[in-house]
């Protein structure tokens, strides 16, 4: 029943960014745009999408566990520390240059477009790439 939760979360996640054109890397880029072709669309996808995850939150919160798991698995590191800032630097610079974010570009994978294929692959080999450095650093 987990993994039938996990791939119906998945199916609307992906549906979900398909049907807002999160998928079209440049609806994104035009998002990002202000001077020029500034597309704000995406703004009432951000909106829809920070309703949903409060509603969410308010609703699974009341409960003491998740349906599948004995305990919920929160982050408890506050701390801002350069893994932190430089993820999130990378992450936008990325989302800025190719217009594709990682859930996203990995839906949009169905339609067979090379863009997404090369996205997907480099992002992959940098979470390789990254987790061989940080287990070498850690050792």
């Amino acid at each position: 029943m987990k993994m039938l939760s996990v791939l119906i979360a998945g199916l609307l996640f992906g549906a979900g960014v398909t049907i807002s054109g999160m998928v079209n890397p440049m609806k994104v880029l035009n998002f990002m745009d202000l001077p020029g072709l500034w597309d704000p669309s995406l703004m009432f996808v951000m909106g829809a999408g920070l309703v949903v995850t409060l509603v969410g939150y308010l609703l699974i919160f009341r409960r003491k566990a998740p349906l599948f798991d004995d305990a919920f698995h929160l982050p408890v590191s506050t701390m801002i520390d350069a893994k932190l800032v430089g993820g999130a630097v990378l992450f936008g610079l990325g989302w800025g240059i190719s217009g594709f974010c990682p859930g996203p570009a990995i839906a949009s994978l169905v339609f067979g477009n090379a863009e997404s294929f090369y996205f997907v692959a480099a992002m992959a080999l940098a979470m390789v790439l990254t987790k061989s450095m940080l287990a070498r650093s850690a050792a």
